[in-house]
């Protein structure tokens, strides 16, 4: 299969393909006037527009199951997201943007520039959208983590709960993203980057929200975050594992 002699070049070569390969462009982002987060243009307004074929999606996504790992959960040590069960809108929005330098990522860019074009985010997208979220990931594992989660879950409820909703479910049409079953680690990291200006593509309506947070607090909704479930679309329990 194309996709699989693909990826065991690019693994064998990925010291190589990340020091040596073109940078990514960089396009003016959030900290620009007149920028608006989630702008369809380009190859990202051509993704958008397609029917993503999952069957063709799961070749595609070979290259990122290296370090996304097949099933699309991801790394708890928060390097890598859980993927699995993300709106198809978002992800094309986030691999476009790596694309095309509005957001920088350098060690996903050399592995997402080789996807070919539109129709192929499209098809990787929907093919990541279908697998079922891990119930299994990263939690907050401190000894006051129900302390912790409380008091997440008191932010939460307040500023989050509305675009995210209360399963963490998010939004396609607005490219709100899924946070169920997301890693605590990833969804910290994420928040600081957004808090902090250094996520370029970032909603500016979130940054807002986010900008006066402590680096406490920011500990406390990320837990609760990572404790979220979605119905219906988190995988099944292995038989034997630990109840949760």
């Amino acid at each position: 299969m194309k996709k699989t002699l693909v990826m065991a070049l690019v693994l064998a070569l990925v010291p190589t393909v990340v020091l040596a390969s073109a940078p990514a462009p960089k396009k003016a982002g959030i900290e620009e006037k007149g920028y608006v987060w989630n702008v369809q243009e380009g190859e990202k307004s051509e993704a958008l527009k397609l029917k993503g074929d999952a069957k063709r999606g799961e070749e595609a996504y070979e290259v990122c199951g290296a370090c996304h790992l097949p099933s699309g959960a991801g790394r708890p040590d928060g390097t890598f997201p859980q993927l699995a069960g993300q709106h198809t809108t978002v992800l094309i929005k986030q691999m476009a943007d790596i694309r095309a330098g509005l957001r920088d990522n350098p060690t996903m860019y050399p592995f997402a520039v080789t996807l070919t074009d539109p129709q192929e985010l499209a098809d990787a997208a929907a093919y990541i959208e279908k697998l079922c979220i891990p119930v299994d990931h990263g939690k907050y594992e401190g000894a006051d983590a129900a302390m912790q989660i409380a008091k997440g879950k008191e932010l939460y409820e307040k500023q989050c709960k509305e675009c995210h909703g209360v399963n963490g479910e998010g939004n396609k049409e607005k490219f709100y993203p899924v946070i169920a079953g997301q890693h605590y680690k990833y969804l910290l990291r994420q928040m600081n980057e957004i808090r902090d200006g250094h996520r370029r593509n970032a909603n500016p309506d979130m940054v807002k929200v986010i900008k006066p947070y402590t680096n406490d607090q920011l500990v406390a909704i990320s837990a609760y975050q990572s404790s979220l479930k979605m119905p219906g679309s988190m995988c099944k329990p292995k038989a034997g594992g630990k109840k949760k």
